[in-house]
């Protein structure tokens, strides 16, 4: 299932040097990303419409891709502009554009109905350009389905158990947590509080904290304005008023996942990791690491999944209690595609 109607980063913006493309498949298409010469953005289906050459393979010259095969050229909006010792250009010979929005360091990319594209809806990553944060990208290419992915992040009682290592913290703490779960139609929401907690190892390191804390967890996951689930999370020493908003005094993170679909059973897993932990400290870059490691923990549990899913496709899921918030997520997106196939066949 891909839900085509949606933006999805497609790359981070530092991935597209100027001159060279990039060849990736989103949704199952094979797309070449590319920045002109005056800086802007273009996605075209990387094949060239004369003998079906990658043209990601080609190169980029001024505000045009060459396609290597035969010197055929095209613009950022997949018009083709030249064919070698050929006056006549076919409106055949033109390829696919998609629409693509570079935004706090992000690109994005609409792999549906160009004119549904409204670039003013796509969520903001704030911590990305604020100096009171520190920030790293990361980009996993993960062998698992992307709702696998979106289902571990807004499950968080794995954490204990895969993250052990890193961000768990005590197993009974993590199923005791005060949670909430929000849905009104267009969002997910889960909230957890774990006061008096005993920190985690990359909270100790982080936070400096020499007893419990009360902890945090909130994740959003509204696709309807980005395929991504923002994960805020952090804590502050127990009793100092974590839960009434008084959290400057204490550790806070922001984890911002990107999901997008590469094929069926494969997927683009960006994501970046941002806190307010003093640069000068060395905290940050402590934090990042430890970080690294636990998004690795999750792509080796995903991609053990997928095997087992792959074994038995038919076979379905058995729930449990704290699938609340991963069940509300499903449901959303099965409603989105319900709605994309209602236009199809209304079209």
């Amino acid at each position: 299932m891909f839900i085509y109607n949606a933006w999805y980063v497609a790359a981070f913006a530092a991935d597209i040097e100027p001159g060279k493309t990039l060849g990736r498949k989103y949704l199952n298409k094979a797309v070449v990303l590319f920045r002109t010469e005056s800086g802007e953005i273009a996605a075209l289906e990387d094949r060239c419409s004369h003998r079906a050459m990658p043209l990601s393979a080609g190169h980029v010259d001024g505000d045009v891709i060459r396609c290597c095969y035969h010197g055929v050229e095209f613009d950022g909006k997949g018009t083709c502009t030249r064919i070698p010792n050929q006056a006549r250009i076919p409106a055949a010979a033109n390829v696919r554009h998609y629409p693509v929005v570079e935004k706090d360091h992000l690109i994005w990319i609409w792999m549906g109905e160009p004119a549904l594209a409204d670039p003013s809806i796509i969520v903001d990553s704030p911590e990305h350009n604020d100096p009171k944060w520190s920030w790293r990208p990361y980009n996993f290419p993960v062998k698992a389905n992307w709702q696998l992915i979106i289902d571990n992040i807004l499950d968080l009682t794995h954490v204990p158990y895969i993250h052990a290592r890193t961000i768990g913290g005590n197993p009974e703490q993590h199923y005791n947590a005060d949670t909430k779960v929000e849905f009104d139609g267009r969002k997910v929401t889960l909230l957890r509080k774990m006061p008096n907690s005993i920190p985690p190892k990359s909270y100790i390191d982080a936070g400096g904290f020499k007893g419990r804390v009360d902890r945090w967890q909130e994740v959003r996951f509204e696709p309807g304005i980005g395929m991504t689930c923002r994960v805020n999370a952090g804590g502050c020493d127990a009793g100092t008023g974590a839960y009434e908003g008084k959290r400057d005094h204490g550790f806070m993170l922001a984890n911002n996942h990107f999901i997008t679909p590469e094929t069926e059973t494969t997927s683009h897993y960006l994501w970046t990791i941002c806190t307010t932990a003093p640069k000068e400290s060395g905290v940050p870059d402590v934090l990042f690491d430890q970080f690294f490691d636990t998004i690795t923990e999750d792509e080796v549990t995903l991609e053990a999944q997928q095997r087992r899913i792959d074994d038995e496709p038919d076979r379905a899921f058995v729930g449990i209690a704290s699938d609340g918030a991963v069940n509300q997520a499903r449901r959303l997106l099965s409603a989105m595609q319900e709605a994309e196939d209602g236009g199809k066949v209304a079209a």
